[in-house]
């Protein structure tokens, strides 16, 4: 029997000052006042190069949850953790994308860098993408508004909103899919696992698309590209049934990594100020039920589905791996979360991930202030951490005495 409770097994890989350094983060990030102000402030203090605040950075809330500033600092971390046997998912943890085509080309080719270096180590099965950081933001709004606008299933939606483009438009859209062409059919000839992001549901159709064009065109025989569904979302668990029933009548493999979601409290501030339906769950408890039936469901077709459960709620990793999971499902938690969901699962023989992210600390920020968010609307979430960190804290000092 599984115990998340058991510290000993989740922080071995810490040191004591590690462990240290964790306590304070979520200290501080159980403080929703500090943490609101802390967001104004950061990313101007970082523009303006106000002295110290990168290394405060690097020091506290860096550390926790990314893995470095380049690959070579990353390396460090993943091989740490694959001496507890969790292995990695790799994040160029850019949001939003160097602006212009010059960057999000820039983009494309870090990611391709990241694909090749993970095929040199055998702890880094998977990376992560977010088209935004590939795409502008502008592109994918204005296509998910003509796709909501459309008629018929998924293909035939993004087919009638690609007519209503301009010829510059639909350039700059082809230079989108080149992009992420050679994205998958790199990882394709490395054999690394390519798992794109979802974002918010306003841009979320194009990327839908893509991430279902790239199943059916690559993953015939072995699953190399993943789509992610956000489950908080009241329209998801329809839509992944719609998307496995197209995988299993073309003959693909659907990677799908399920999540409950990373953007509650923009999505229903946007639905309130836009006057339409909040498209979040109406309460946690809703979410969760989703959410186990999502993974029922998607291990009900073990030959169609390749599933990830990348969730930080206990009850549901419990729910998967009870369900005789170690040869049909890899579960995967957010690095510097849940170490006692991880370390724990890994001990007990199951396929575990952390999701790593890397880069300079200017273009994480985005990637840490959601974490930070995150942290602080969930309360219970960062008591937990909180908690059990200070357990463990207390079990090693009285090892000691």
């Amino acid at each position: 029997m599984i115990s998340f409770d058991n510290t000993e097994n989740a922080f071995a890989y810490k040191t004591d000052p590690e462990l240290k350094s964790a306590k304070f983060v979520f200290s501080i990030m159980r403080r929703s006042w500090l943490v609101t102000v802390g967001l104004k402030i950061l990313p101007s203090f970082i523009k303006w190069h106000i002295p110290f605040t990168k290394t405060i950075i690097r020091s506290t809330i860096f550390k926790q949850f990314v893995g470095g500033e380049t690959l070579q600092q990353t390396a460090k971390v993943v091989n740490k953790l694959e001496r507890y046997y969790v292995q990695v998912i790799l994040d160029y943890g850019v949001e939003g994308g160097k602006k212009g085509e010059t960057g999000y080309d820039h983009v494309a080719k870090e990611f391709i860098q990241t694909i090749q270096y993970a095929a040199t180590q055998s702890n880094i099965p998977f990376i992560s993408i977010k088209v935004t950081s590939l795409a502008r933001f502008g592109l994918l709004k204005k296509i998910n508004h003509l796709m909501e606008a459309g008629a018929g299933n998924l293909a035939s939606r993004y087919s009638i909103a690609l007519q209503e483009l301009s010829i510059a438009e639909k350039a700059e859209w082809d230079m989108v899919n080149n992009r992420m062409n050679s994205i998958c059919l790199c990882a394709q000839n490395n054999k690394i696992k390519i798992l794109i992001d979802a974002e918010e549901s306003w841009i979320q159709g194009p990327i839908d698309y893509l991430a279902y064009s790239m199943m059916a065109l690559i993953n015939k025989k072995n699953v190399i590209v993943y789509t992610t569904v956000q489950l908080y979302r009241i329209d998801r668990f329809k839509f992944m049934e719609a998307r496995i029933k197209d995988a299993i009548e073309s003959n693909f493999i659907f990677g799908v990594k399920i999540v409950r979601g990373a953007y509650m409290e923009k999505e229903r501030e946007r639905a309130r100020q836009m006057h339409y339906p909040s498209p979040i769950q109406p309460d946690k408890e809703t979410c969760d039920k989703v959410y186990n039936e999502a993974i029922q469901f998607c291990m009900q077709h073990p030959t169609t589905v390749s599933l990830i459960v990348a969730s930080h709620n206990e009850q549901s990793c419990l729910f998967a791996a009870n369900l005789n999971s170690k040869d049909t499902v890899h579960f995967s938690q957010l690095y510097g979360m849940s170490d006692t969901i991880t370390f724990n699962l890994a001990k007990a023989g199951y396929s575990v991930s952390k999701y790593l992210p890397f880069g300079p600390i200017r273009e994480v920020i985005p990637y840490l202030m959601r974490r930070a968010q995150e942290n602080s609307s969930v309360n219970e979430q960062t008591g937990r951490e909180l908690r059990l960190t200070k357990k463990e804290i207390k079990r090693r000092k009285l090892n000691k005495e």
